[in-house]
């Protein structure tokens, strides 16, 4: 940490218009890291000089920007602030690249203008074609006594926090952006009773928080 001190020392000194930072705490542990990521942010909001930061670390891209920009292959995805970014995604890939844990990404079949996830239904506009791609974060999955089944396979303890990953039991459901050998379903849960490993949790979805995208395209339907 440093050398990114000294460097930024010596950038303040001739007093620029904007600052460019590519990667910055890209060799630092994580502990330093944090430290550091904390300190450029209260030097930057104090000198108040424009920065542009390069990083493929979302969570200093999230906790730093107040406007972030979303790139992926060389290709702008969105640009907005922090909080739209988590909350209004406007595709399937800024979906999944923004938040951690990541966010569920299921194909459903359309039904009677519900996207059906297992018995679970959710009302979708009549914009959507016969599938959609239903986005739900891990806090957005609760525990129900309807919903569709998830087999247990790990759980996170965090202490303020648990996250519970699984495979869904319904073989139907299929993950839109990655292999049924890898996908996991994640699940915040009340880290006061977690579930095991092994056990079988019944989850419905808080229909506020659920976010929509069409199948083929991945962008995101209102």
């Amino acid at each position: 940490g440093q050398r990114q001190r000294v460097a930024m020392g010596r950038a303040i000194v001739r007093e620029p218009q904007v600052f460019l930072m590519d990667e910055p705490l890209s060799n630092l542990d994580a502990k330093l890291r944090v430290a550091t990521r904390t300190q450029i942010a209260a030097l930057q909001r104090r000198l108040g000089i424009t920065t542009v930061y390069v990083t493929h670390d979302q969570v200093e891209a999230m906790t730093m920007g107040d406007r972030v920009a979303v790139l992926k292959d060389g290709l702008l995805q969105q640009v907005d602030t922090p909080r739209n970014l988590y909350e209004k995604p406007q595709n399937v890939f800024v979906a999944g690249f923004i938040g951690s844990p990541a966010m569920n990404l299921l194909t459903a079949s359309v039904s009677g203008g519900k996207a059906m996830l297992g018995n679970l239904g959710i009302a979708v506009p009549s914009s959507a074609g016969a599938s959609v791609t239903v986005g739900i974060r891990p806090e957005g999955l609760i525990p129900a006594s309807t919903g569709f089944e998830v087999a247990v396979e790990v759980v996170e303890e965090l202490g303020s926090d648990a996250y519970v990953y699984g495979k869904p039991v319904d073989k139907a459901l299929k993950f839109a952006n990655t292999t049924e050998e890898l996908g996991q379903v994640i699940i915040r849960w009340d880290p006061k009773n977690p579930p095991k490993a092994g056990q079988t949790v019944t989850v419905g979805v808080n229909p506020d928080v659920v976010h929509l995208f069409d199948a083929t395209s991945g962008a995101r339907i209102n």
